[in-house]
C-alpha cells in the first residue's frame, strides 16, 4: 500500500473516531483556530513551567522572605535587595572569578575546536575513529567528569601531577592542582575545557564542510594561497557557526555549578566559587530567599542583556 493511501486511511479513522457533537463544532473553526486549539495547552504548560517560577522569584526579590522561615511570612522591602547584591564586595570577587573562568575555558574550547575540525575536515584514514574518542567526554556526566578527575589531581596517585613531573622535573607531590589557590581554578578550566572542546569541534566541523569546494576551486584559478583561503574564506564562512557555539558554551559555563562542586566545591577558600555556587549558598544554606532571588534576577538580566547584543552581533555576521 502506497503512503498517501497510508495517510487517508489513516485521516478516515480519525474522522469517523470523532464525536459527532465535536466534529460538529470543528467543522465551523477555520484552520487557524484548529491551530490555536492544538498550541494552546503546550503554551500554558510552558508558562507553568518557564514563566511563573520567574514572576514568583521577582517578587520574591523585593521581599524579607526566608525560606526556612516560612510562617513568618513576609516584607516589602523594595530595592533593599538589590541595593545589597550590588554593594557586595564578595559578589562582585564571585562575578570576576565567574568572568575569569568563562574567557579562559571560550578562548581555549574555541582555539583548540576549530583546531581539531580543521584537522578532521582533511578527511585522512581512520578520522571517523578519531571524530568518535574525540567526542566521548562530552558524552559523559560532569559528576563522572569530576570524580575522574578528581582522582587525576591527586598529589601521590594522579597522573597528572606525574605528567607534569616528568616534563618538568618537579617532584609530583610538591603541588596540589586543587588544593592550591593558583592552581585550582586553572585546574577547573582544564577540565571543562576537556570536557567541552569536542562540542566546538562538531559545529565547526559541520560548517568546514557546508563550504562547497567550487569556492576554493575559484580560489586555486585565481592562484590564492592556501594562507589566503583559509582567511578569506574558511574563517568567514565558519565564523557564524563558531559565533553560535561559542553563544550557546558561554552562557552553560556562566551558570557552571556540578562540576565545580564536584572538583573543589568552591575553594579553596572561595578562590573558584562562581556565582552559581554564591547563589546556591545564599539560597539553601543562608536561607536569605529574598536576596538570593535578587541576585538571580541580576543574573538573569545580565545574561539576557550580554546574550541579545552577541545574537545581533552573530546576525550581522550572516547578514555580510
Amino acid at each position: 500500500m502506497s503512503g498517501p493511501s497510508k495517510l487517508q486511511k489513516i485521516a478516515t479513522s480519525a474522522a469517523v473516531a470523532t464525536p459527532a457533537p465535536v466534529a460538529r463544532q470543528l467543522k465551523g473553526l477555520s484552520d487557524r483556530a484548529i491551530a490555536w486549539l492544538f498550541v494552546t495547552p503546550t503554551i500554558l504548560l510552558l508558562l507553568a513551567i518557564n514563566i511563573f517560577p520567574l514572576i514568583w522569584t521577582i517578587q520574591l526579590s523585593f521581599t524579607n522572605y526566608k525560606a526556612n522561615r516560612a510562617a513568618r511570612g513576609e516584607k516589602f522591602i523594595g530595592l533593599r535587595n538589590y541595593e545589597r547584591v550590588l554593594g557586595d564586595a564578595d559578589i562582585w570577587i564571585t562575578l570576576q572569578t565567574t568572568a575569569h573562568f568563562l574567557i579562559w575555558t571560550m578562548l581555549l574550547q574555541v582555539l583548540l575546536g576549530f583546531g581539531l575540525a580543521w584537522l578532521l575536515n582533511k578527511q585522512f584514514k581512520g578520522h571517523s575513529f578519531w571524530t568518535t574518542l574525540i567526542l566521548l567526554p562530552m558524552m559523559l556526566s560532569p559528576a563522572v567528569v569530576g570524580n575522574f578527575w578528581r582522582f587525576l589531581y591527586q598529589p601521590q596517585i594522579g597522573l597528572f601531577n606525574y605528567i607534569i613531573a616528568f616534563f618538568t622535573g618537579a617532584d609530583p607531590s610538591s603541588f596540589q592542582m586543587l588544593g592550591d589557590v593558583n592552581l585550582a581554578p586553572w585546574s577547573i578550566v582544564i577540565v571543562d575545557t576537556w570536557m567541552w572542546t569536542p562540542y566546538i569541534m562538531l559545529i565547526c566541523l559541520a560548517g568546514l564542510r557546508s563550504i562547497p569546494d567550487y569556492i576554493y576551486e575559484a580560489a586555486e584559478v585565481d592562484r590564492a594561497s592556501k594562507w589566503r583561503q583559509f582567511w578569506s574564506i574558511t574563517v568567514p564562512m565558519v565564523l557564524p557557526f563558531l559565533m553560535l557555539a561559542v553563544l550557546f558554551r558561554a552562557i552553560e559555563n556562566f551558570k557552571m555549578f556540578d562540576l565545580v562542586v564536584e572538583l573543589t566545591n568552591g575553594g579553596p577558600g572561595s578562590v573558584t566559587e562562581l556565582a552559581s555556587i554564591n547563589l546556591k549558598r545564599e539560597a539553601f544554606e543562608k536561607w536569605r530567599t529574598g536576596y538570593s532571588s535578587a541576585f538571580a534576577i541580576i543574573l538573569f538580566v545580565t545574561v539576557f542583556g550580554v546574550a541579545n547584543i552577541y545574537v545581533k552581533a552573530l546576525n550581522a555576521v550572516k547578514q555580510r
